[in-house]
């Protein structure tokens, strides 16, 4: 099975590379991120086209940062939003007929300090807590899209310029190192097929069980 993780960072304008890379690759689910296209503006018709159903999850505050999981057959969808966090749906998951969960997530991006920055952690938190109780159920689960976080030096050019940006910040690395913690594996950039690596926009990565039986 093939899971690919996009940080498209406007649909419109590059719908033509992704149609595409969608008939050359013929990904069996891709997860895209910053849309940044209003829900009537997603190009539902050429997506589907293109064999794949679609999820899209967004509101209007998060409309730049709205997110789309598409998928060769019809997906079924089971949340939009993490638990406790109705308001902010930063997470779309789909299930597969082979019971593979899926998750499209984005991070919430934060300043150094101060409220936006509390709430990242907490967002981290909960993805945690909700990744485990996934976990607990026994199916294979894939967490894939865009982290927002450094996870470590090797993931950075010149890491030393990153100390104090939000991204690279011990307090987000040390949630994410939880996350990515035994029982979790962080697939390469090769496995999970990223077209986007702009560590500005943040690691785009995934997230799977070690534990999980192969998903083919």
């Amino acid at each position: 099975m093939r899971i690919a993780t996009y940080n498209v960072n406007g649909i419109s304008a590059r719908l033509p590379n992704l149609l595409r890379w969608l008939a050359e690759s013929a990904p069996d689910v891709v997860c895209l991120q910053e849309l940044k296209a209003p829900q009537e503006k997603f190009p539902d018709d050429a997506v589907r086209a293109a064999g794949y159903g679609v999820i899209l999850a967004r509101t209007e505050e998060l409309e730049w940062k709205s997110l789309s999981s598409l998928e060769n057959s019809e997906p079924t969808e089971i949340r939009r939003a993490l638990p406790g966090d109705p308001d902010m749906p930063t997470v779309a998951t789909s299930r597969r007929r082979s019971r593979l969960v899926i998750g499209c997530l984005y991070l919430p991006t934060a300043t150094l300090t101060g409220p936006k920055f509390d709430y990242k952690l907490r967002w981290l938190d909960r993805l945690i807590a909700h990744a485990a109780e996934l976990v607990s159920r026994g199916s294979p689960v894939v967490l894939a899209g865009d982290y927002n976080v450094i996870p470590t030096e090797r993931d950075v050019y010149k890491p030393e310029r990153w100390v104090d940006d939000a991204l690279f910040r011990v307090e987000v690395r040390e949630v994410f190192a939880r996350l990515a913690r035994p029982g979790m594996d962080r697939l390469p950039y090769g496995s999970c097929i990223p077209m986007n690596r702009s560590i500005r926009s943040g690691i785009t990565s995934a997230m799977r069980m070690r534990a999980m039986r192969p998903a083919h």
